[in-house]
């Protein structure tokens, strides 16, 4: 990895998993390296900041609405005119959903955070990710085509590039949207077109730069923290004996530090281990 001082950033980091990860990066990097705890909410990134403990690297926030078309380019270019590159970027940003949320009225700005947010983000920051540095985007076991009817596989299993991901969320999101896809094959739960749309992203850009990352010894990967007690996790299964964040954060934290494992590249993978992709 780059030598020091590095830099990370960390999106959807006022609470939970990012909040969780942001702590470790700050706690495992080394003084004079510096973590980015994002959110759209000046406040609340303020309290999420104020909130961590002393660590060794400095830790601080900036607001990020991934949901903002601008945001994100906007953001890495401030990062990259302050330090010429990033090293660690963990997409973590997410609109979550209840039990009680009607999918029809949720799905533009469901698609809009944890899909198109993704795929801006790894637009954005993948150019600026520097030698031996890390790409994550925080998925789940969802995000395999093992959850989606075959008949809507080739959607998702070789796109090009970020824009064909682009356009088969898009066509998902209006079909939930218009109350086709309720009697068609799509899943009802919005949870798995979208994680599957954000692998297929990780997907269809190691596709592009898999060569070069690996002559730079860099991982782009997604990951999957597993289950973990949350209030939002709490509103649809029992998650009581689920990790909280912050130990549900340690191996995504050993992802992005330790040596690269290069079967991870271009993967999803829970606790060091890549879940097949397809059938």
């Amino acid at each position: 990895m780059h030598t020091s001082p590095k830099v990370a950033l960390v999106t959807g980091a006022t609470q939970g998993l990012g909040l969780a990860l942001a702590a470790g990066l700050a706690r495992r990097l080394s003084p004079g390296d510096t973590v980015y705890l994002t959110g759209r909410d000046a406040a609340r990134v303020a309290r999420a900041v104020a909130s961590l403990p002393a660590g060794r690297a400095e830790v601080r926030g900036e607001l990020l609405d991934v949901a903002d078309t601008a945001a994100a380019g906007n953001l890495a270019e401030r990062l990259d005119e302050r330090h010429g590159g990033v090293d660690i970027v963990f997409g973590n940003a997410v609109m979550r959903v209840g039990p009680d949320d009607d999918p029809r009225r949720i799905v533009d700005e469901y698609a809009e955070v944890n899909n198109f947010g993704t795929t801006r983000l790894l637009r954005s920051f993948g150019p600026l990710v520097r030698d031996g540095g890390r790409l994550i985007v925080v998925a789940s076991s969802f995000g395999t085509l093992f959850h989606l009817a075959p008949a809507l596989h080739e959607r998702f299993d070789r796109p090009a590039s970020l824009d064909e991901v682009d356009k088969a969320v898009a066509a998902w999101r209006d079909a939930v949207r218009d109350g086709s896809a309720r009697s068609g094959d799509w899943p009802g739960f919005l949870n798995i077109p979208s994680k599957i749309g954000q692998v297929a992203a990780v997907r269809a850009l190691a596709g592009e730069r898999a060569e070069q990352d690996r002559a730079r010894g860099i991982l782009l990967a997604a990951v999957c923290p597993g289950m973990i007690n949350t209030p939002t996790s709490g509103a649809w299964w029992d998650v009581s004996g689920a990790p909280s964040p912050a130990e549900a954060a340690g191996p995504l934290l050993d992802l992005a530090l330790d040596p690269v494992n290069p079967e991870h590249y271009g993967e999803l993978v829970r606790r060091g281990r890549v879940l097949p992709w397809a059938p």
